[in-house]
């Protein structure tokens, strides 16, 4: 009777267990109209974007398509679903059912496969792809714009920001996207009065309770004072780091809930960003334990930058041509220890917190990846930051929330100054300004970069005295210039340096040593430098 008892109790968890909830992705076999679309991009993308992406060399694919509506509203109309979110470059949705509803979808002829949030459950197919990021050249100067920082004095100074301010890179012509919890006040404060009356707010959305009021009060007010740090401008009292920029405001946190919902509504939002020609997206937002559901956290091995949805949204979206800057999370002081996703990713710009003296911040999330790549990338002011609250007074809070956003900044009003340069190339030139660039740590990377140091080094006149080839390369990769003494050095998409060489009465560097990939070759003359892509096969 015991044994009887126990089984039946045992048969009837279970029920319970399948009767649950669950999240999952639902992957499709395919989108309607692609070479249509293709053909027309204007019909699934602005000009903006279209612009950027040709500047650049992004290939406009199938990816850039938008899910079949017709799909969407099958799914939605499946007994005990709900959709949550979808994804355009990953060709899904994101809904919420009982396992065995999730499970019924897969007799639709449209479903490829379906991953469930809780790594336990069996998924019709383990979807983790890998993808390899994509990467140019040069543009002008003149001397022009003095800003009194007043609070935010310090945290710019620190990576002599105010030296691309002054040369009059401020961001002008750049669009930068904030994802985070909430961003109440901006459509009112004086803070951001300058932004909004010259009309680079452009618009924002709320993707957690979908509707275009991502100025309402959210529960919290994270978003308004990480964006303070890039656009907030109180004359004589505080400045951005990108304070003429343009701007979309997206919600995707969900401060109620916490779980890998939010890394769907990201990818979604990061997919709306790059559709709209965003260049910056700054993330001061990180996943890897704490969830609702214990049975959706991940583990540490997981940060490898391809396991979780968001880290694998972030290199979707580097592809796509856009610079992410990523907090790289406040776990220095607890048992998880390492960076969060999307931190993790190879595609992100990750910045730990360092305070006023340059010194590591104890709570900042440490390196390396699960595979071992250095992380976090650089580093900028997160203890002690200087921030706008919503009711407009100049304060202080601490975070890599706070770093990411003043380095995205300073990001944005480079990449102005070189807008012929891309995503990649941009990035590996502020790793290599950092202050211990050749002798990196777990702490802090490759250290506080030097945007005077960047600006200064590159001349903007100069790029065509660097010509290498053949590109793709199989051995031997030839530089076009009359200078026979050149400085090389060929780093990881990542940033790691793996060969380094003078060029002296030689034409070519052999690359028989290096494996298949892609890879950035630096070329320096009388401190002149240029950096460009390649391919070895």
């Amino acid at each position: 009777m015991k044994n009887i008892t126990l089984l039946i109790f045992i048969v009837f968890s279970n029920l319970i267990s399948f009767a649950q909830e669950e999240d999952a992705w639902v992957y499709f076999t395919d989108k309607e109209n692609v070479a249509d679309a293709i053909a027309n991009p204007l019909t699934i993308l602005t000009q903006k974007a279209i612009d950027r992406k040709n500047r650049h060399a992004v290939v406009i694919d199938e990816k850039d398509v938008p899910v079949n509506e017709n799909y969407i509203t099958q799914i939605k109309n499946a007994t005990g679903i709900t959709v949550l979110a979808k994804s355009k470059w990953f060709n899904c949705l994101y809904v919420r059912g009982t396992q065995t509803n999730i499970s019924n979808l897969q007799i639709l002829s449209f479903v490829a496969s379906i991953d469930y949030a809780d790594n336990s459950l069996d998924s019709t197919k383990s979807i983790r792809t890998k993808k390899e990021p994509v990467f140019t050249e040069n543009n002008k100067f003149e001397i022009k714009t003095d800003f009194n920082y007043g609070a935010a004095t310090q945290q710019i100074e620190q990576l002599n920001a105010e030296y691309l301010h002054q040369q009059d890179y401020t961001g002008t012509g750049m669009t930068i996207a904030v994802m985070d919890s909430g961003f109440p006040g901006v459509n009112t404060m004086d803070g951001f009065k300058r932004a909004r009356d010259e009309g680079r707010l452009l618009d924002g959305y709320d993707f957690v309770r979908r509707d275009d009021n991502e100025f309402s009060f959210s529960g919290s007010s994270h978003g308004t004072q990480t964006f303070s740090d890039i656009a907030g401008y109180i004359d004589g009292e505080f400045v951005g780091t990108a304070p003429d920029a343009n701007y979309y405001l997206f919600i995707t946190e969900d401060v109620a809930t916490e779980g890998p919902k939010e890394e769907a509504l990201w990818v979604e939002a990061a997919e709306r960003a790059d559709s709209l020609g965003v260049n910056v997206i700054n993330t001061s937002l990180g996943y890897s334990t704490g969830f609702d559901n214990p049975a959706y956290e991940y583990k540490t091995s997981d940060m490898d930058g391809q396991t979780a949805f968001i880290s694998r949204g972030a290199n979707m979206a580097f592809d796509k041509g856009m610079l992410l800057v990523v907090s790289a999370g406040n776990s220095g002081n607890s048992s998880w220890g390492i960076i969060t996703a999307p931190g993790d990713a190879p595609g992100v710009l990750t910045i730990g917190a360092i305070n006023a003296a340059g010194n590591y911040a104890s709570f900042s999330s440490r390196g390396p990846t699960a595979d071992n790549r250095m992380k976090p990338d650089v580093v900028a002011k997160g203890f002690g930051a200087a921030v706008i609250r919503p009711d407009n007074s100049v304060s202080t809070s601490s975070g890599t929330s706070f770093s990411s956003p003043i380095m995205a900044g300073a990001v944005a009003c480079l990449w102005q100054a070189f807008p012929s340069m891309t995503n990649g190339e941009i990035m590996q030139l502020i790793r290599e300004s950092g202050s211990i660039y050749n002798n990196p740590t777990n702490q802090l990377g490759y250290g506080i970069p030097d945007f005077k140091v960047i600006l200064s080094s590159l001349s903007l006149t100069d790029t065509e005295r660097f010509k290498m080839y053949p590109n793709p390369v199989r051995d031997r990769l030839f530089f076009n210039t009359t200078n026979k003494s050149l400085q090389i050095k060929i780093s990881t998409l990542e940033g790691r340096m793996i060969k380094s060489e003078a060029l002296v009465n030689t034409d070519y560097v052999s690359l028989n040593d290096l494996s298949s990939g892609i890879y950035i070759v630096e070329v320096t003359a009388d401190d002149v430098r240029h950096a460009l892509k390649i391919l070895k096969y």
